[in-house]
């Protein structure tokens, strides 16, 4: 789908949400779908387990969205499109080092994470069941294969190790990041301390420096 289609579809689903039932807009709906997908997983979740969880009936989700699918893809989409936004924001940094740009990327991704963590960790999740888990993984791997982009250029700045190995060095780092979905919640706070504290370690470890 392209983007045109994309933000196509976000219109009409907007138009729709605004003649849903009152209380139950699409971002209400979209919440419930992933709380459940999270607790029970997408294919073990059912329209019908969506409604009771909304207390409404299953007609009044479809104001809203076709199918459950719909809803994935609304999910995954918000998460991954966190991550875009964040490799936008280095790419832009024109001026800065391939290893100020990796920095600010590893900051910026905890705090997508931190913000729409039930979102990323449904993203997470996915396992290409399905044409839209198909297309995030798609997505996901276009993301890695541009941090390991900026990894192999660090290197030839000299800022990176040269016995490293890029594609490696990326999936380590993010697999440090995308770890936190395991333990953070939103309700402790301290999403920036933890962006800065995920990006020390990535490129400074834990030893002193003498």
């Amino acid at each position: 789908m392209s983007r045109e289609e994309s933000f196509g579809l976000l219109i009409e689903q907007a138009v729709r949400a605004r003649r849903g039932r009152p209380g139950h807009d699409l971002d209400a709906v979209l919440t419930a779908a992933v709380q459940l997908f999270n607790e029970r997983g997408y294919d073990a979740t059912s329209m019908d387990d969506l409604a009771k969880r909304l207390k409404i009936t299953k007609s009044s989700i479809y104001h809203h969205v076709r199918s459950k699918q719909e809803l994935l893809r609304l999910a995954v989409n918000h998460a991954l499109d966190g991550l875009d936004e964040a490799m936008a924001q280095v790419q832009d940094m024109t001026e800065a080092s391939a290893v100020e740009r990796l920095r600010t990327l590893i900051e910026s991704s905890v705090m997508v994470l931190a913000e729409r963590l039930p979102y990323v960790t449904l993203l997470l999740r996915v396992r290409g069941n399905t044409t839209v888990e198909t297309e995030a993984l798609f997505r996901r791997r276009h993301f890695d294969q541009q941090v390991t982009a900026l990894v192999r250029q660090a290197q030839s700045e000299g800022a990176i190790r040269a016995d490293v190995d890029p594609p490696t060095a990326a999936r380590l780092v993010f697999g440090m990041v995308n770890s936190l979905i395991e333990w953070y919640s939103p309700e402790r706070g301290g999403a920036h301390e933890l962006a800065v504290t995920v990006t020390a370690l990535a490129f400074d470890g834990l030893r002193t420096r003498q």
